[in-house]
């Protein structure tokens, strides 16, 4: 007597394709994340007022980069990391000499390599010399004896009779400054891994049907 026992389905064909099954699930739960979180970024930052120069440093890699895999991930990050993690944290800045922290008023200007001037290339550009005034109360100054043009920045005078000549706080100096915090990327980042599991879950059991 012969006995043949034969199972159907195939099981391992039903392995593999519940294998495959769950790597597209994976694959894009996590796809689906990392675009979630990049938008919840962006969105931050400009909803902060940061600019979106700076909302579009938020950048977003999968892996793998073609086909799926059980082991997909999502990496997102920013290419300027040290100014969004300074509006990130609300760090407390110091000068790096420890001295004073200068920070330009309206009258300075702008650098021409963009950005906050600072005393010595306003200096060299003006061709006017600061002097500093210290104040017990409130931040000490830089200031010039300069006119103001048209655009509210100091300038030399060329009035040889000194007309319209006048003292302008050209910098203010503070002993440190307290950045306010104005991100919260952690708590963006918690809900988008909060919400794989069920993403995962969810695709997979779509695909059964």
């Amino acid at each position: 007597m012969k006995l043949k026992i034969s199972i159907s389905p195939d099981l391992a064909a039903l392995m593999q394709a519940e294998i495959a099954a769950g790597e597209r699930a994976v694959t894009t739960a996590m796809r689906e994340a990392g675009a979630g979180l990049k938008s919840a970024w962006r969105g931050q930052i400009t909803g902060a007022g940061l600019g979106t120069r700076l909302g579009n440093s938020i950048r977003l890699a999968t892996y793998p980069k073609g086909g799926e895999s059980l082991n997909a991930a999502a990496l997102v990050w920013s290419n300027a990391p040290v100014i969004v993690g300074a509006h990130d944290t609300g760090p407390l800045i110091r000068s790096r000499n420890g001295f004073w922290l200068a920070i330009p008023t309206p009258a300075a200007g702008k650098s021409t390599r963009g950005g906050r001037i600072t005393p010595g290339e306003w200096e060299r550009r003006t061709g006017l010399r600061l002097r500093f005034i210290y104040r017990r109360r409130g931040p000490s100054l830089l200031v010039a004896e300069g006119r103001l043009n048209s655009k509210g920045r100091a300038v030399a005078s060329r009035s040889k009779t000194r007309r319209g000549l006048t003292t302008v706080p050209i910098f203010l100096l503070v002993p440190q400054v307290k950045l306010r915090k104005r991100l919260d990327l952690a708590r963006d980042a918690e809900r988008a891994i909060d919400a794989v599991p069920g993403r995962i879950v969810s695709g997979w059991v779509e695909s059964r049907f």
